[in-house]
């Protein structure tokens, strides 16, 4: 028995210590923005031995994946409704690789510059956010490893983004987007009005738009080699389901390629989680191929 003891008591250490170093975590902070003139919340999700990793003469660094949460929630929405645990599950099993990913909170900016000008958040994660995060957090600063995904509203803001800046990100998903076509009437314009304007600003409208960036920038997407992907529910109570077939066939239509599935479901946080998995193995493709 005794002869057994060196052997057992590493092993018995070994099994019981593995599942801590394989939990990553999360590290939530404010920025004291410039540009906004205010404190913006942001979550970061740490890969497993990310302290360690990141230390001493040769640190590692990682892809990011930004996540823009949608209308109502907020930067830690995405770690507290199981997302935490889904992801931490992909990764002990080996099906995405170790990156961070960075949940700025949003509010209810739809991640654009309002039309009176007095948000500007778009210039504040373009120029302030980004840049910020990456000289606090070991994060490798190419293209190639940069990648922004979102829901609902976030998912506006995620194409929004992607589209209007395809040099910057190299892969972008978005799940049930608040994708609409056409600008609405004043009647319907509703919680738009603060960010669009009331009555609605077409000119700014159209500026911000997923469908007339994706025309507007359509060369240089197609040049960029830009990864996209989104889907959406049959039945999104919104309507976006009409939204997301339609920029499906407008990119067809300009041959710029694209992943879209339109699959049962609702506007929900439930169809949210159950295809969060497909997105992520989705952007850890990308990554990857550019190993």
């Amino acid at each position: 028995m005794r002869r057994c003891l060196p052997w057992l008591v590493p092993l018995l250490v070994a099994l019981l210590i593995g599942p801590c170093r394989a939990q990553g975590r999360i590290d939530c902070n404010a920025l004291q923005s410039h540009t906004l003139g205010e404190s913006v919340h942001y979550c970061v999700m740490l890969p497993p031995d990310y302290d360690a990793a990141t230390a001493g003469h040769s640190p590692r660094h990682y892809p990011v994946l930004y996540f823009m949460h949608g209308l109502g929630d907020n930067e830690q929405t995405l770690f507290k409704s199981g997302g935490w645990d889904l992801i931490q599950d992909l990764r002990q099993k080996r099906q995405v690789p170790d990156f961070l990913v960075v949940a700025p909170e949003g509010r209810r900016s739809f991640y654009i510059n309002s039309a009176d000008g007095r948000v500007r958040y778009s210039d504040f994660f373009i120029r302030e956010f980004i840049p910020y995060i990456e000289s606090h957090y070991s994060i490798r600063r190419e293209r190639s490893a940069r990648a922004i995904s979102g829901f609902s509203m976030g998912g506006y803001g995620a194409l929004r983004f992607a589209f209007a800046h395809p040099e910057l990100f190299s892969s972008v998903s978005a799940q049930s987007a608040a994708l609409i076509a056409e600008p609405p009437r004043q009647a319907e314009s509703g919680l738009l009005g603060t960010v669009f304007g009331n009555p609605i600003d077409v000119p700014h409208w159209n500026q911000n738009s997923p469908f007339v960036l994706a025309k507007r920038n359509r060369a240089q997407i197609r040049a960029s080699g830009l990864s996209i992907y989104f889907n959406c529910g049959s039945k999104d109570e919104f309507g976006f389901d009409q939204g997301a077939e339609e920029l499906h066939r407008q990119l067809q239509a300009e041959d710029i390629r694209h992943e879209y599935h339109l699959y049962p479901g609702n506007h929900s946080g439930e169809y949210f989680l159950a295809h969060l998995g497909e997105v992520l193995k989705f952007h850890a493709r990308v990554f990857d191929a550019a190993k």
